[in-house]
């Protein structure tokens, strides 16, 4: 972690061989805390022992307590590499010197003790991450040839077919292929709230199985599938350094030949104006005063912690930066579609102008929506007749505006309103845009025949999540491509005040860079469409990525699930982290800055020095270990159905000019609810175009608040 300064200058281990070591199980099995107790029991005989059997202890308990590092001290030198190892080295030798066996011993004695503390501590924290593998279980059940086959995880191919029962785990990522069920993602993402899966949901490895049986279709193998990919991501992010983390090891790096050459100085010049003996054995004192250990440790054991107590909940911080990033932000911008909406819009209302009805306005916009991938397009498909719709001809994108090309022979555009005039619906868009949906206008054949209204609900969790930013001081910007009047409604509801509308995503970029002059930025969006805006702000944050390679990538940081709260929370869990370090820093330096002036006077001697130095080794790990807790990462409570349930109203209709008409074999739906929603007026039922109500008895309002 931090052996360029302050480790035993042992070899450094291969990427295969950190993935398969596993830290001891207890304290009491770490191979240098064994040595130093046995060497810390021939010391205490050589209290009660006569003087030559007391040297002999002292002797022994020196090469026990020196063969935990001397060793690498002699490898890493042969490399070229100082390190503590050979400053602690060159004092035990001076002290054996000078005759002073029980010194030597002592330091020997408790810089293994250190060091196995400190190894014990960094292995147990580092595998920490390494145990979400063991969620994979040991065997999986695989359909072959009809018959249920078990096979280990690491024989799993691409298109085999899981048998997962009630309450197994999942042995790789997958598509369900038949069967229902609900999984606990909370291992994975965080998220106490279980996910419910279907026939072409995707589900990911390490995720338990709920009440039903699934048959998965297996899309990666056990060494590439996205739990494997998030732990040797995380791995990767680990080794990333912040500032203060770089600071720590610039000034440690080359403390090392500074103290060589202090020493030399206080035994050379100490010699010139006094005794030698004296002042030689001062010089050895100021070798391990000045050992920068605990300095060099300071930023990169608590980091570490950070990283993995962050990953089992759900949240990808991509190294010491990204923790110091984040844990500084002091303005948050939010993308709307997919970060303040839950990104799966529906049609909510469909206007028609009075020569047409709205089945023709939603089959024009569907035959230029057919081959579009835009989620717009799949709200408008999903509200269509399937059995009825004809792809339209030479359908073109009109980019930042819309589609054109020939529906039925004649020519049709869809797009937003100024690509299309509203014409006499500008009340009606107006009034659908207030209530937070976005309108497209239809055109056919050169004359405007309606509107379709879509909405992307708000995530159900946004207005906790920006309040608790805002308990944090954090200032909170919404930032979209979307039009002013759908903006200022989404951002009410989540109660948001500043609102930038109508962007590109250049423009955001541009924003974020401004945002820049009230403090740091953490932009959250998508990872893709805001790669610009991810890629100028302090932070990048991207969302609901769990599966995503080029969302992980695209960010500094990357929320594994869908729950907003976990920004805030992440947010808090960098800040407690940073300031753990900022105490390590703190409290190495002043001790450092306090031993050597007492060592070089002779204030201090060489075991009380040792002492001191292993003292504050041992405080800065147990600190930094305190940067692994969960305090900030609680498991949030699963949201009211009744929540899910609410929405926002719309006002009625102006129906002066055009009337909303429910065409044959279609309904329109309350918004935010689902198709086949208790309420929903029959299928077949009509309005009338005067009085926006179904025909015969009916408790809904189509255009009513709701």
């Amino acid at each position: 972690m931090a052996d360029a300064c302050c480790a035993t200058d042992a070899p450094a281990a291969t990427a295969e061989g950190e993935e398969s070591a596993a830290p001891p199980a207890a304290v009491w099995q770490v191979r240098e805390l064994q040595a130093a107790a046995v060497a810390g029991v021939l010391l205490l005989a050589a209290l009660f022992l006569p003087n030559d059997w007391a040297k002999i202890a002292e002797l022994a308990a020196l090469v026990i307590g020196a063969a935990t590092f001397v060793p690498g001290t002699i490898r890493a030198l042969l490399r070229g590499r100082l390190g503590v190892g050979l400053l602690m080295t060159m004092a035990a030798i001076g002290a054996v010197a000078l005759g002073n066996y029980g010194e030597a011993a002592m330091l020997a004695f408790l810089f293994s003790i250190a060091e196995g503390l400190e190894g014990y501590a960094v292995a147990r924290t580092q595998h920490g991450l390494r145990a979400l593998l063991s969620l994979v279980p040991p065997t999986a059940t695989v359909l072959r040839g009809g018959a249920e086959v078990e096979l280990a995880p690491d024989e799993l191919r691409v298109g085999d077919v899981l048998l997962v029962k009630p309450g197994e785990r999942i042995a790789t990522d997958g598509v369900v292929s038949s069967g229902r069920s609900s999984l606990d993602t909370s291992v994975v993402t965080g998220e106490s709230v279980p996910v419910e899966v279907g026939p072409g949901a995707e589900v990911f490895a390490g995720t338990v199985n709920g009440a039903g049986v699934l048959e998965i279709t297996v899309t990666a193998t056990a060494e590439d599938n996205s739990l494997a990919r998030l732990v040797h991501i995380v791995h990767e992010a680990q080794e990333r350094k912040g500032s203060s983390q770089r600071l720590a090891e610039k000034l440690a790096r080359p403390l090392v030949p500074g103290v060589l050459v202090l020493a030399a100085l206080v035994a050379g010049l100490g010699s010139l104006l006094g005794d030698p003996g004296v002042w030689i054995e001062r010089s050895l004192v100021v070798l391990v005063a000045a050992a920068p250990c605990a300095f060099a440790l300071s930023v990169p054991v608590a980091v570490v912690a950070a990283i993995g107590a962050a990953s089992k909940a759900g949240v990808l911080l991509k190294g010491g930066a990204a923790v110091e990033a984040l844990g500084e932000v002091k303005v948050v911008a939010l993308d709307k579609t997919g970060t303040l909406t839950r990104n799966e819009p529906t049609v909510i209302e469909i206007v028609a102008m009075p020569e047409t009805d709205q089945a023709e306005v939603l089959s024009v916009a569907a035959a230029l929506e057919a081959r579009s991938e835009h989620p717009l397009a799949a709200a408008i498909l999903a509200a269509a007749d399937p059995t009825t719709l004809t792809p339209g001809a030479e359908v073109e994108a009109v980019p930042g505006h819309g589609l054109r090309g020939i529906v039925d022979g004649r020519p049709a555009r869809l797009g937003k309103p100024g690509f299309i005039d509203a014409d006499s619906l500008v009340p009606n868009v107006e009034r659908l845009q207030d209530a937070g949906a976005t309108v497209v206008l239809v055109e056919h054949d050169g004359a405007l025949i309606g509107a379709v209204a879509v909405r992307d609900e708000i995530r159900l969790e946004a207005a906790e999540a920006v309040a608790m930013l805002r308990r944090q001081g954090v200032e909170v910007v919404m930032l979209t491509g979307d039009n002013a009047r759908t903006a200022a409604a989404i951002a009410a509801e989540a109660g948001i005040a500043d609102v930038r509308a109508e962007l590109l995503p250049e423009d955001k970029a541009r924003i974020v860079t401004e945002l820049q002059q009230r403090g740091p930025v953490a932009m959250v969006g998508d990872g893709i469409n805001d790669a610009p805006a991810l890629a100028t702000a302090t932070a990048g944050v991207a969302m609901g990525v769990m599966g995503s390679d080029v969302a992980i990538e695209a960010a500094d940081v990357a929320l594994m699930g869908e729950d907003l709260r976990r920004l805030p929370d992440a947010i808090a869990h960098t800040r407690a982290a940073r300031r753990v370090f900022t105490q390590n820093l703190v409290m190495s330096g002043g001790i450092l800055v306090a031993l050597v002036p007492l060592a070089a006077t002779g204030v201090l001697g060489l075991a009380t020095v040792v002492a001191a130095h292993e003292l504050a080794e041992v405080l800065v790990i147990g600190n930094g270990i305190r940067a692994g807790r969960k305090k900030h990462l609680p498991i949030h409570r699963a949201l009211r159905a009744a929540q899910a349930a609410r929405t926002v109203p719309i006002a009625k209709p102006l129906v002066a000019e055009a009337s909303p008409v429910v065409p044959a074999g279609r309904t329109l739906l309350a918004l935010g609810a689902a198709p086949g929603a208790a309420g929903e007026p029959p299928r077949g039922s009509g309005v009338a175009a005067s009085s926006g109500c179904c025909d015969g008895p009916c408790t809904c309002d189509h255009g009513g608040a709701r």
